[in-house]
Formats: structure tokens, C-alpha cells, sequence
């Protein structure tokens, strides 16, 4: 169905094949199952509710369980002292996620189709694996969370609960089918009904406000193992794998190549994740919050205080007790169900989009999802066996500083491309942004080296290894550390090679008649919208 005139209904959905304007006129794919919006050119600010949806669904992430188990431990171990770390994780995040989403509208390709062809065939390929690597870092706490829920809901073991999520995602997969937007709203009402209660608890917690303000503005990284945990803070708010998501998912509408109509995209895609991203932080600061308080408490009888002092998602349901009573254990687990579930099916759309960017190469969801999953289950299920609850809620703050230390190798390269003339045109970041955005990657970089280099050095210094062990250990991870800031200053110095400018209409096609109306929707990208990646067909094939 073809848009209609601006008089017509505010959104339309497309259901029919359209092919790329100015070009051959094929479909990308075959079948189009799944409506796309169309924006219209005309100004309104309703033109917001065509653009909801993509930073809701990426901001899933910055509420998933290894959100969580960060947020316990640093409430319980530190208070109200690592709040900091939130706020500037949320505001860097919003930075990042709009220059996400920019990159995507402006140029009509996601950020991993843009390394594809900017980067040689070797770096390209590194790229790759590291992004990879983010996606199953981040399935990780997807996993151990849902088998904490199952544990809570059926006394089922965790190492069970972790060989059983391989299938609870895919089921999830094929109810798609049916509706993923009611799918998705119903997963969403689970988490916001979490964060619910942890907003009603801190009426009975009551945090001190003064302490609590102290906590969001005065940075502070005192005792041990405090930079650990805000790097793991860091790393569970600002995902790699979410920028390579969110640059994809705006390529979903049909938006006008007007000048007019690309900044209206880039202004509603900023409003609409400053939003989601609003609530992500206020559910963040509210676990942390009541963690803090209640584990701070005076009043607290041994059986918590024991949970407290080695506090993880097996565990935190005591916490929820005021508000919820006995059903406290229950519902925090279907709530925590629903979060892992629901992180775990963008993990599933992030992980396509990063293969289909860098090597070309698309398969369907539900054999991505199992490749993924598979990678998570085999750790969580050999530290599950050893350790138990405790040690897999350590594996969720390692997969959390495994985020933390990929972080670079995707914002850099989004840093580069949005601030690229050749690339964006007039749409390149001011000096303003680019400056706050490059401060925010070196600080990035500057804590995990900090935190790399001293733990390591701790590391030696009490390893009781003999001095020949310690030297050829420190030459080894030493020249590590050096790869890896050597990897980064070649993705920070290398020079754009090739161009891409944005895809924008002359102006005079605007002034044609509404009938010629698919000149002005010149981005269609059904691929990305219909996430059932098809093979490609050969050139010859299309007419």
C-alpha cells in the first residue's frame, strides 16, 4: 500500500514490496508480513508516536538482570556512594544511543554495515568477533537471571534453570508470530510492575534524600573493590551491542529524505529514548536505593543481614517483603523472568544485525538465538555446577566488565562515522558533541585501563608465584594491555576512506504530486523490519 496524501490518516502501514527509489524498483525480499510505518512529510508534533518504539525496545537493556545484580551489590556494599555512576552512565548513554540512532537515519545504514565498508578485511573481521563476543557477555546474565527466576518460582536448580532458558527464549521466538508488539507490551508491563515495587519500597525504606543526592553528584570510588563494581555499573548501562541495535531498529520507518524530515526523525528518536532511558535510570537509582537502606539498617535480623553481605538475585526478593509480603519471593522472580526473557530477544535482533553488518551473511532468528545461547549456557552452566548462586552472580558482574572493556570498539567507530563530513554531511556532530563524546569514550578507556593494569599488578604482587613466574606473567599481560589500548588508538587515528553522504531528496521532488509519493519514501530496508533475515538472491534475479 502506498502512502497516502498528507491529508490522509497520520501513519500508514505498508504491507506491499517496495523497492529502493532511483534504483531497480525490487523488493528486498520476497514476503512482507509485517507492517511498516510510514511517516508523513507534513509537520506535527504526532509525528512521535510513528517513531516510539526502538528506544523503548533498546532501553530493555539497561533494565536486565545484570542490571540488577550490579545494582544490589553496589547498594549493599557501598550505599548510596556508586549512584554517580548512573547518572553519568544514563546521560552518556543517551548521547551515544542518539548518535546511534542519527547514524541510521541520516545514512540508511546501520553502524556494522558502515564498519563492513570502512575497515580492511582483517580489522573488519576483529570487529566482528568482539561485537559477538559483547552479544553472548550480554546473554550471560540473560541466562543466569532466568534460571534464578526459575529457582524462585519452581525450586528448580540452578544449573537446570540454565540448560532450561535455551528453550524458554525460543519459545518466545516463535510466539512472535502472533504479535510481537503485544509481546512485548505484556513483558514490559511485568518489568514496569518490578519497578513498581521497588518505587513503593522506598516509601518504607525511606533513603536519606541528602545522602541519596550526595551519592547522584559527589563521584567517590572508596573501598574495596568499588572500581570493579562501577565498572561493572558502567558496562551493565552502556552496552556495545546496543549501538549496533539502535542504528539498525530506526531503519525500520519509512521516514521523508527531506531536510526537514530527517531532523524531525533525529529530534523524536532523541525525545523518545531520553524517555525510555528517563525510566531506566529512576528504576536503576530505585534498586539501588533500597538496597542501600535496607542493608544499611539497624533493624535488620541476622537471616537478611547474612543475605546482604553476599547479596545477589537469588537472594534480593527480601528486600521487596514490605510491599509484597510472602509474595514478594514470587513475584520479583516472574518479573525477573520477564526482564531476562525480554533483554534476550533484543540480544537476539542485536546479534543478527551485527552478523548480517559485518560479513553479509543472515539467518533466521531462531538458529541465531541458539548459536547466542549456546555460548552464554556453556559458563554459566560450568560455574553454576562449581559454585552455585553465588558464583554465578560473580560471572554477571564479569559479563558486565567484559561490556565495560568492548565498549570502545563500538563507540569509537561510531565517534568517527558521526563526526565525519563525508559520511553525514551537515549532519555531523558539532564541535560540542564530539567534544563530550570523545571525553566520555577516553574516560571509558582510562578506567578500565586503570582498573586492568592495578588489579593486575595486585594480582602478582600476591600470587606467590616464584619472581621468574611473575616477570614472564607481567611481560605477557603487560603486552595485552598494550594490544588492546594499541586496537583503540588505530580505530581513533585511522582516517575515513569511504564516503557515504547522506540520502536526501532535492527539494523540488517535494513539490510533485501526491501520486508520485514513493520518490519521497527512499529508504524502505524490509530486512531490518521484518528481523526474518532472508538469503540473498542473486542481481540477476530482480526486476
Amino acid at each position: 500500500m502506498e502512502a497516502s496524501c498528507p491529508q490522509s490518516s497520520q501513519f500508514i502501514a505498508s504491507n506491499g514490496n517496495r523497492g529502493i527509489s532511483g534504483g531497480t524498483g525490487a523488493p528486498l525480499i520476497e514476503n512482507i508480513e509485517m507492517g511498516q510505518i510510514i511517516v508523513p512529510e507534513r509537520k506535527s508534533w504526532k509525528n512521535l508516536f510513528a517513531y516510539m518504539g526502538p528506544g523503548f525496545l533498546v532501553s530493555i537493556a539497561y533494565i536486565d538482570p545484570g542490571n540488577f545484580e550490579t545494582d544490589l551489590q553496589a547498594g549493599a556494599q557501598f550505599k548510596y556512594e556508586l549512584l554517580w555512576i548512573i547518572l553519568l552512565a544514563s546521560c552518556s548513554a543517551l548521547v551515544i544511543q542518539s548518535l546511534a540512532a542519527k547514524l541510521g537515519v541520516v545514512t540508511g545504514k546501520h553502524l556494522a554495515e558502515h564498519c563492513r565498508a570502512e575497515y580492511p578485511k582483517v580489522p573488519n573481521f576483529i570487529l566482528w568477533i568482539l561485537a559477538e563476543l559483547a552479544v553472548v557477555a550480554c546473554d550471560i546474565p540473560e541466562v543466569i537471571g532466568t534460571a534464578f527466576a526459575l529457582n524462585m518460582l519452581f525450586k528448580v536448580p540452578i544449573w537446570c534453570g540454565v540448560l532450561v532458558t535455551g528453550l524458554s527464549t525460543l519459545l518466545l521466538l516463535f510466539l512472535q508470530q502472533y504479535g510481537v508488539r503485544k509481546l512485548e507490551f505484556f513483558i514490559a508491563f511485568l518489568v514496569l510492575t518490578m519497578a513498581g515495587c521497588f518505587f513503593a519500597e522506598l516509601g518504607y525504606a525511606k533513603p536519606k534524600s541528602s545522602e541519596v543526592l550526595k551519592g547522584l553528584f559527589v563521584p567517590q570510588l572508596k573501598g574495596h573493590g568499588a572500581t570493579g563494581l562501577a565498572i561493572s555499573l558502567l558496562g551493565a548501562m552502556v552496552m556495545p551491542h546496543n549501538l549496533f541495535l539502535h542504528s539498525a531498529l530506526v531503519l525500520s520507518r519509512k521516514i521523508p529524505r527531506s531536510i526537514h524530515g530527517i531532523k524531525e526523525a533525529c529530534t523524536f528518536y532523541t525525545i523518545e529514548s531520553a524517555f525510555a532511558l528517563a525510566v531506566a535510570f529512576l528504576i536503576n537509582v530505585s534498586v539501588i536505593s533500597v538496597s542501600g537502606a535496607i542493608c544499611s539498617s539497624e533493624n535488620l535480623d541476622p537471616e537478611d543481614q547474612k543475605n546482604c553481605s553476599d547479596l545477589d538475585l537469588n537472594k534480593a526478593s527480601f528486600l521487596l517483603k514490605n510491599v509484597l509480603g510472602n509474595w514478594s519471593s514470587k513475584l520479583f522472580a516472574i518479573a525477573l523472568l520477564a526482564s531476562g526473557q525480554s533483554s534476550t530477544i533484543t540480544g537476539t535482533y542485536a546479534g543478527q544485525y551485527v552478523m548480517q553488518g559485518f560479513l553479509d551473511l543472515r539467518i533466521t532468528p531462531w538458529i541465531r538465538n541458539l548459536l547466542t545461547r549456546s555460548l552464554a549456557i556453556v559458563p554459566s552452566l560450568i560455574v553454576a555446577l562449581i559454585g552455585g548462586s553465588a558464583a554465578a552472580g560473580q560471572l554477571i558482574i564479569i559479563a558486565s566488565m567484559i561490556l565495560s572493556f568492548e565498549l570502545p570498539f563500538a563507540l569509537v567507530p561510531l565517534l568517527k562515522f558521526t563526526s565525519s563530513k563525508t559520511k553525514m554531511g551537515s549532519y555531523a556532530n558539532s564541535i560540542a558533541i564530539a567534544s563530550i563524546t570523545w571525553i566520555i569514550s577516553s574516560l571509558i578507556v582510562m578506567i578500565n585501563s586503570y582498573y586492568i593494569i592495578s588489579g593486575f599488578i595486585n594480582l602478582l604482587l600476591h600470587s606467590g608465584m616464584q619472581t621468574v613466574s611473575v616477570v614472564f606473567a607481567g611481560i605477557v599481560g603487560f603486552s595485552g594491555m598494550l594490544v588492546y589500548v594499541a586496537a583503540i588508538l588505530y580505530l581513533v587515528f585511522r582516517r575515513n576512506r569511504k564516503s557515504t553522504q547522506p540520502l536526501l531528496h532535492d527539494d523540488s521532488q517535494f513539490g510533485q504530486s501526491c501520486g508520485s509519493s514513493s520518490s519521497i519514501y527512499d529508504l524502505p530496508r524490509e530486512d531490518i523490519v521484518s528481523m526474518q533475515l532472508p538469503q540473498r538472491r542473486n542481481a540477476l534475479d530482480l526486476d
